[in-house]
């Protein structure tokens, strides 16, 4: 299987800079997404294990730059860099930033849930 990264599915366009293309494919999530300067993601894994993303992922910095702090410290990835982040994180993004990256189905859709509901509550409901 292969597509091109902007024909990945749309599955969340809100606006002012911020899409997520995924896909399933094999039990991991493939996910190209871009980020507006100054999101910090802590507020949408509040109720998750140490209020962090608990899903492992690996990725590619397409573009720009984010700050990822975890219980032992802080590291800034940019433009070029390649990571593994294990659970317990949080992005923060210092750029508007691309990142190709791909993540266990399973870790990655129970950590979404959460954030979707955050998500919700954070817009009224909506």
């Amino acid at each position: 299987m292969h597509l091109a990264m902007n024909e990945l599915p749309v599955v969340e366009d809100y606006g002012g800079g911020f899409c997520s293309r995924m896909v399933n494919w094999g039990g991991m999530i493939v996910s190209y997404e871009i980020f507006p300067k100054g999101v910090d993601a802590t507020p949408l894994f509040k109720g998750l294990p140490g209020d962090m993303c608990q899903s492992p992922h690996w990725g590619h910095i397409l573009r720009g730059r984010m700050r990822i702090r975890t219980p032992g410290g802080e590291a800034v990835l940019k433009t070029g860099d390649v990571y593994h982040l294990e659970p317990g994180h949080v992005p923060v993004f210092e750029e508007e930033t691309e990142v190709l990256e791909f993540s266990p189905e399973k870790q990655y859709q129970q950590t979404i849930d959460i954030v979707s509901k955050n998500m919700a509550a954070a817009h009224g409901g909506e």
